[in-house]
């Protein structure tokens, strides 16, 4: 359904039956943020002046639409937050169905 590269890659999905006996609606059920622990960490990122996440993510993982993974890596209530300020220092991490580790971290 979902593109691997997208958060809900994987994500379960169900049928909303409305109780008027109408067309069911498929759904895909709630996505809950991982817990950072269990996250694979490859790196960090300084906030650069003008930055974005989009554009964090195409120079750490190749793909901007895997800005997404930075999110869930470091917490905030609004991910623009996280390019907001400069000299921010952000934790480029995999999920943690990429397994394995990396040194230092």
């Amino acid at each position: 359904m979902f593109s691997p590269a997208s958060r809900y890659h994987g994500s379960e999905t169900a049928l909303y039956v409305p109780p008027d006996g109408g067309e069911p609606v498929p759904y895909v059920r709630r996505r809950f943020l991982p817990d950072p622990a269990e996250l694979t960490p490859v790196g960090f990122h300084t906030v650069g002046e003008g930055d974005r996440l989009d554009r964090v993510a195409a120079a750490a993982f190749g793909d901007p639409e895997l800005f997404w993974q930075l999110a869930d890596a470091n917490p905030a209530l609004d991910p623009v937050e996280l390019t907001a300020r400069p000299g921010r220092r952000l934790l480029i991490a995999l999920p943690a169905a990429a397994g394995g580790s990396v040194h230092g971290f």
